[in-house]
Order: structure tokens, then C-alpha cells, then sequence
């Protein structure tokens, strides 16, 4: 079997236990963020399975945009991500 090289881990442990792989990531192609999605990029960057510089590069993402998905996460849990959500998490 031939695998393929990559920098970094190709897979991860997170805190509850679950493995988290590359597999899991959203398709290079994404153009339509949902919250899930959102969620598992900041998640693959925050343990360790991509890099930031990776994961803005591969997502054709901006910092300013990505560094808004960190923070929703960090105050306010994942579901902060949700689009129809984002009235409730802003800071006035």
C-alpha cells in the first residue's frame, strides 16, 4: 500500500477521546461554509493536524476570517459558527 507523504500528523487525538484524520476535513473545493465544516478546520489547526499557513492556503481563507472562526470558538463553543447565529454572539 502506498501512502501518500504529507507534512505532519495524519491523524490526531482530541481531548474527548475521538480521532480526528485528514479524512475528516472538508473537501479542498469547499466554497460553502457551513458551521461543521468551520469547525473541524479550526479543530485540525488547534490540535495539530494542519497548520495554519496549510489550512489558510489549502481553504484559500484570509486570516482576518479564519482568526473570526477562532475566537467564536474560544468565547463561545462551535456553535457560535452558525450563520443564523451570529446576532446572538456579537459583541455590542
Amino acid at each position: 500500500m502506498f501512502l501518500k507523504k504529507v507534512d505532519g500528523p495524519r491523524a490526531v487525538t482530541l481531548p474527548n477521546g475521538r480521532t480526528m484524520t485528514r479524512a475528516d476535513l472538508p473537501p479542498v473545493e469547499t466554497r460553502r461554509w457551513v458551521a461543521s465544516r468551520k469547525a473541524a478546520v479550526v479543530r485540525a489547526v488547534r490540535y495539530g493536524l494542519l497548520s495554519r499557513d496549510s489550512a489558510l492556503e489549502r481553504y484559500g481563507l484570509s486570516n482576518e476570517e479564519f482568526e473570526s472562526w477562532e475566537k467564536a470558538v474560544e468565547t463561545h463553543g462551535e456553535a457560535a459558527l452558525k450563520a443564523t447565529r451570529l446576532q446572538n454572539y456579537r459583541q455590542p
